[in-house]
């Protein structure tokens, strides 16, 4: 049996007021008034029968007793700490939140989404699509497959897929009056371009030996995704990323009129943070990120 534990409030509210060297700062640290911190402290020092604290009429100082008790009231208070992380999460173990870039949402996770769920029928699964990086433990992340070059600080990256860029248009369009039998005939036609890869025409037209087409000209739209939809009802010839066209093609709503195709010089990655470990149900994911790629 415990004896002579003192009340949890008295020790946060003695912990914040030497932390702060201040009632009134450790009250407005914990929302409550300067009176209850004065009193909760005053309380804990009769009980251990110590001053902890020298009050001057503005200043705050600990004792040498008060010095002492602050380093393993803090060694105390960060091991509840833990263990009710530690719990919380063995709770949670089940709720998966994944940060994605909204295209390759739409056009590869959400479409195989339906897979990882039937093998976790159990999991509360959230997919916040951002054009931004977001911070894990701010955003409440678990898993994030970002779009670059692998360095992300205070992460542990895994290489999901590399990709490649070539045009992709809807199957009408390619039999149309004007037909695309060869890069050249493009300049018939409308190029469609998103706001993330205003170069990839002319690195295109490029490579496909293509010297006297704007690379410019057309429509412009502020996602992939709304870029590949217009490709697909015909509005005119998108530059498509592997990943995000492949759901597309294989289903005849997109097609490739040319062989030419560019490499990225970046690669999705999947992303966890570094300081925390995850879930069983995250850990998942990650393997079947990694296995639906391969495949």
């Amino acid at each position: 049996m415990y004896k002579k534990v003192p009340p949890l409030r008295a020790l946060r509210a003695f912990e914040a007021s030497a932390r702060r060297l201040s009632f009134t700062k450790a009250a407005e640290e914990l929302y409550v008034t300067q009176a209850a911190v004065s009193l909760q402290v005053k309380q804990l020092e009769e009980l251990l029968g110590v001053l902890l604290f020298r009050r001057g009429s503005r200043s705050l100082k600990l004792t040498g007793e008060g010095q002492a008790f602050l380093q393993e009231v803090r060694e105390a208070l960060d091991l509840l700490a833990a263990a009710t992380d530690r719990l919380s999460r063995r709770n949670r173990s089940e709720q998966l939140s994944i940060s994605v870039l909204p295209s390759f949402a739409s056009k590869w996770v959400v479409p195989r989404l339906r897979k990882f769920h039937r093998q976790h029928p159990a999991a509360n699964i959230r997919i916040a699509a951002f054009d931004w990086l977001v911070d894990f433990e701010k955003d409440n992340i678990d898993v994030a497959i970002r779009f670059g070059n692998g360095d992300w600080a205070g992460t542990r990256t895994y290489l999901l897929m590399r990709e490649e860029v070539f045009p992709v248009c809807s199957p009408e369009l390619e039999q149309a009056d004007r037909p695309l039998a060869a890069p050249s005939d493009l300049t018939h036609h409308t190029l469609l371009h998103d706001d993330y890869s205003r170069e990839d025409w002319k690195m295109w037209f490029l490579a496909a030996g293509v010297d006297d087409i704007s690379p410019d000209k057309g429509l412009s739209f502020s996602h992939t995704s709304l870029m590949l939809e217009a490709a697909a009802s015909g509005a005119g010839i998108a530059l498509g990323r592997s990943p995000l066209v492949q759901y597309d093609l294989d289903r005849g709503r997109l097609v490739r009129p040319f062989d030419t195709a560019i490499p990225s010089e970046y690669a999705y990655y999947v992303v966890l943070p570094e300081n925390r470990p995850a879930s069983s149900v995250a850990e998942d994911f990650v393997d079947w990120l990694l296995q639906e790629a391969a495949g």
